[in-house]
C-alpha cells in the first residue's frame, strides 16, 4: 500500500469533464490513439491489474496519478466497458484511424470498376461489422443468425448504393463520381449499426442512476444510443471522404501523378488518414459516452418500476456504445 496518491480518484469516469465538448474531445483523442494497438498483452494486463487493484483500494508502491490515468485509458482502449472482456484488436477504437484510412483510401481510389466497388465495399462492411459488434452497448450477446443478417444486409445495401450511384454519375463530372463511396458508406451505416445492435432494440440496454446502480433495460434508450452512433459514424467519415476528392482531382491533373500514377493510392490513403486523426475523436465527442434521458421518456413499465423504487429520480444513464 502507498499513500502517494489518494484513493478517491473516480477512474470509472473519464479524466476530463464529459459535460463539455472539449472535455469529451480530450477523452476521445486518448481513447482513439492509434499507438494503443501496438501495446502487448503484458502491457494490457498490467494496466488492467492497476485499475482493478485501485478499485479495491490497493495502490502499487510508487504509482503516480498520471500513471493511474494512463493505465485507465490503456485498460479502456482494450476492454469492453460493460462486459470487461478484451475486445477484438481491429474492433477497438484505437484501430479506427489506421484501418479506416487504408480501407477508405482504397475505396476512393478504386471506385471506377464494378469488381473494385464490390470488393472494397465488402471489406469496409466486414470491418464495420466487427467494430459495431465490438463496441456494442450493454452485455447482451448476439446470435450467429443475427450477426449474419446484419452483415449481409449492410454489405448488400452498401454495394447496391455504390453501384447504383456509379451508374448515375457516368454522365457527370469525374469529381462527383468520387463522392459515390461516401454515399454508400452513409447508407450502409444506417443499415449496419441498427442491425448489428438489433438485440438492444428488442430487449433494451442497461440503464442506471447517476451512481451506476442498474435500474433495468430500455429499448427506448437503445434507440437514442444507436441514433447518436449512426450520426457520429456518418460525420466521422465525411471529412476523409469529402476533402481528399477535391485535392486528388487537382493532383491527378499534374505532371507528377501522370508520371507516377501508382502514387495515387498512397497519397489518397495519407490524406484520408490525416482527416481521420481529427475526425474520429471529434465526432465520437459529439454526444456523451454516458448518455442520458428523462425517466418520462422510458417505457411505461420501466417508468413505473423506477418511480416505485426511486420516486425522486428524473434521469437515467446508459452507455451509448461507439
Amino acid at each position: 500500500m502507498s499513500a502517494e496518491i489518494p484513493l478517491n480518484i473516480n477512474i470509472k469516469e473519464p479524466r476530463w469533464d464529459q459535460s463539455t465538448f472539449t472535455g469529451r474531445a480530450n477523452h476521445f483523442f486518448t481513447v482513439t490513439d492509434p499507438r494503443n494497438i501496438l501495446l502487448t498483452n503484458e502491457q494490457l494486463e498490467k494496466a488492467r491489474q492497476i485499475v482493478h487493484d485501485y478499485r479495491q483500494g490497493i495502490v502499487p508502491h510508487g504509482l503516480t496519478e498520471n500513471e493511474l490515468w494512463k493505465a485507465k485509458y490503456v485498460y479502456d482502449s482494450a476492454f469492453h466497458p460493460d462486459t470487461g472482456e478484451k475486445m477484438i484488436l481491429i474492433g477497438r477504437m484505437s484501430a479506427q484511424v489506421p484501418m479506416n484510412m487504408t480501407i477508405t483510401g482504397c475505396m476512393m481510389t478504386f471506385y471506377r470498376t464494378t469488381p473494385a466497388v464490390v470488393f472494397w465495399q465488402w471489406v469496409n462492411q466486414s470491418f464495420n461489422a466487427i467494430v459495431n459488434y465490438t463496441n456494442r452497448s450493454g452485455d447482451a450477446p448476439l446470435t450467429g443468425s443475427q450477426l449474419g443478417t446484419a452483415y449481409v444486409s449492410a454489405t448488400t445495401g452498401a454495394v447496391a448504393t455504390a453501384l447504383g450511384l456509379n451508374a448515375l454519375t457516368k454522365r457527370v463530372s469525374p469529381l462527383l463520381g468520387r463522392f459515390v463511396p461516401f454515399a454508400a458508406v452513409a447508407a450502409a451505416n444506417c443499415i449496419n449499426i441498427p442491425l448489428m445492435r438489433q438485440r438492444e432494440l428488442k430487449v433494451g440496454i442497461p440503464v442506471t442512476d447517476e451512481n451506476g446502480n442498474r435500474l433495468g433495460e430500455s429499448a427506448k434508450a437503445a434507440q437514442q444510443a444507436i441514433t447518436q452512433v449512426v450520426v457520429s459514424r456518418i460525420l466521422m467519415a465525411a471529412p476523409g471522404m469529402a476533402i481528399p476528392p477535391f485535392i486528388m482531382n487537382t493532383l491527378e491533373k499534374r505532371a507528377f501523378l501522370k508520371r507516377f500514377p501508382w502514387m495515387s493510392a498512397p497519397i489518397q490513403v495519407g490524406l484520408v488518414g490525416f482527416c481521420l486523426v481529427f475526425a474520429t475523436p471529434l465526432c465520437c465527442a459529439l454526444f456523451p459516452q454516458k448518455s442520458s434521458m428523462s425517466v418520462k421518456h422510458l417505457e411505461q413499465e420501466l417508468q413505473d418500476q423506477i418511480r416505485a423504487a426511486r420516486p425522486d429520480l428524473e434521469r437515467v444513464y446508459f452507455n451509448k456504445g461507439l
